[in-house]
Parts: structure tokens; C-alpha cells; sequence
């Protein structure tokens, strides 16, 4: 490529970035619909125990030999190193499609200061590699969210769709993430995530050394983990492969952090969780 061309395309950075989220949010939102799509779950399970947990029929999906019904419902086997594997792949999918919507105004904005910044205008490498630093912190709440689920499940906690397996735990996780919404260190997060222009004032502008990019998408991606982290945890409570419950979470995300309303959503959606999950438990008792 001619640097002629080569600038041409630099100077479509938001059109380059954008191109580049759509694709990656779709291939992500596309294997967790796989994924979803040949999960079969049967109409009951008996609760008698391990040994009584219905089992899953997974549409033939063999997934390289592996039991993929013994490693997403508990009680069926221990998990081999395999079904860690696996479960954290799709877990670090699901949080790619999941957040790259809502981080996509902070990106596009990264990549516009940086050509506006830069008298050769070489934006787009700087804002891949923030990017990849604000990946890199929910990877990182992928492993967590891994052996959070195989607690889970070596608890009975869930069910063989992979949701809460009693109202009682389901309502605890909707009041806990509906009480985090009010605490402070939610606002704080929030504020970082809602305004990206002070977040890069505030933190040193914009950088065009990798590492020094990377960081600061790993600051961005940890506020960013303080703000969504307890929301994430609801996919306890309608089931981690629930595409409807995956896309609802997701929107709730994108609507905190891109409506101007400061802290009203997440606080109404706070009070709701709190009255559901209040709700499910006295509905137990």
C-alpha cells in the first residue's frame, strides 16, 4: 500500500474502528447463538442429588470428544481441565459481545483525539491496543467467573441450564447486584465510563506508545469492571446461556453508560432487582 492510500485509510479512523467493533461484536454474538442453539435442555430435573440431575442433550455437538452437557450442568462429572477451558472460552466470548457495544464511544473517541493529536495521524494501532488492554481486564473476570461458576456447580447452586437452582439463591444475587447499584464505588465507576473525554483528560490524554495505550485501556476496563461486575453476576440468576437474559444484561450496560441520566437507571434498576429478588425468596418461604 502506498503511504498516499495507507494515510487516506488513517484518515477513516472512525469508519476503520467502527468496522472493526461490528465485526468483532458479531462474531462474538454469533458463538454464544451457537453455543445456545444446541444446548437442549429437558423439561425437568429431579433434585435428588448428583447422581439425579437430568441429563443434557446437546444436539451432537461433540466439541472435540468432550461431554459438553457434563461440563455445563452441574452434578454430571468433576470438571477435567478441558471443561475449564472451555467454559472460560465461552465466558471471555460472552464478555467480548457483551461489552464492546458499550465501550465502542470511548474507542471511537480515542481514535479521533489521537489523529487530531498526531501530525502523522496513526491512530488506529494506538486505540487496537487499547482495546486490547480493555479485553484484557475482562478476560481476567472471565477466569473469575469460571471458577465462580464451577463453585457453583459443585454446590448444586445451579441448575443443568446453568441458572440458580433455588429461588433463594436467585433472589440473594438480585438483591446483592440491586443494592450495588446505590453504593458509591458504582457512581465513581460509572462517571469514568459515561464521560470519556474526562476519562482521558483525567488520566494523561491520549497515548500513541503501545504500552502506554494498553495501560490505559486497562484503566478504562477496570472502571469499567466496577461498574458492571455485580450485573454480570445476574446471568447467575436466568442462566448463562440464556441468550435473551445475555442480550437483556447487555443492553442494561449500554444504556447506563451512553444515556445521559447520570445515576437514574442504574438506580431504578437497582430497586427492581432488589424488589425481584425479594420477591423469589418470599415466593420460597
Amino acid at each position: 500500500m502506498t503511504d498516499t492510500a495507507l494515510e487516506a485509510v488513517l484518515r477513516r479512523d472512525r469508519a476503520v474502528v467502527t468496522a472493526a467493533l461490528v465485526v468483532i461484536a458479531v462474531l462474538a454474538w454469533a458463538y454464544v447463538l451457537w453455543l445456545a442453539a444446541g444446548m437442549v435442555m429437558p423439561g425437568s430435573a429431579v433434585p435428588g442429588g448428583a447422581g439425579d440431575v437430568a441429563a443434557t442433550d446437546m444436539s451432537n455437538m461433540d466439541m472435540g470428544g468432550m461431554d459438553m452437557g457434563a461440563t455445563v450442568a452441574p452434578g454430571f462429572r468433576a470438571w477435567a481441565t478441558a471443561d475449564f477451558a472451555f467454559i472460560f472460552t465461552m465466558w471471555a466470548v460472552m464478555m467480548v459481545g457483551m461489552m464492546t457495544p458499550s465501550v465502542a464511544p470511548m474507542l471511537l473517541l480515542y481514535a479521533g483525539v489521537g489523529r487530531k493529536a498526531q501530525a502523522d495521524g496513526r491512530p488506529i494501532a494506538s486505540t487496537g491496543w487499547f482495546f486490547i488492554g480493555y479485553l484484557t481486564v475482562w478476560v481476567v473476570f472471565s477466569i473469575v467467573a469460571t471458577g465462580a461458576q464451577w463453585l457453583l456447580a459443585r454446590l448444586a447452586l445451579l441448575n443443568p441450564s446453568m441458572a440458580a437452582g433455588s429461588a433463594i439463591f436467585g433472589g440473594l444475587v438480585l438483591i446483592a447486584a440491586g443494592l450495588y447499584q446505590w453504593t458509591p464505588m458504582k457512581g465513581v465507576c460509572l462517571r469514568q465510563c459515561q464521560a470519556p473525554i474526562a476519562f482521558l483528560v483525567s488520566h494523561g490524554g491520549f497515548r500513541s506508545a503501545p504500552l502506554g495505550a494498553l495501560r490505559l485501556g486497562i484503566d478504562h476496563g477496570a472502571y469499567c469492571l466496577g461498574c458492571c461486575w455485580a450485573l454480570m453476576a445476574l446471568l447467575f440468576v436466568g442462566g448463562v446461556m440464556n441468550v435473551l437474559w445475555i442480550a437483556g444484561i447487555a443492553i442494561l450496560v449500554l444504556l447506563e453508560k451512553t444515556v445521559p441520566t447520570g445515576q437514574l437507571i442504574p438506580r431504578i434498576s437497582g430497586m427492581l432487582m432488589a424488589a425481584a429478588g425479594a420477591w423469589l425468596i418470599l415466593g420460597a418461604l
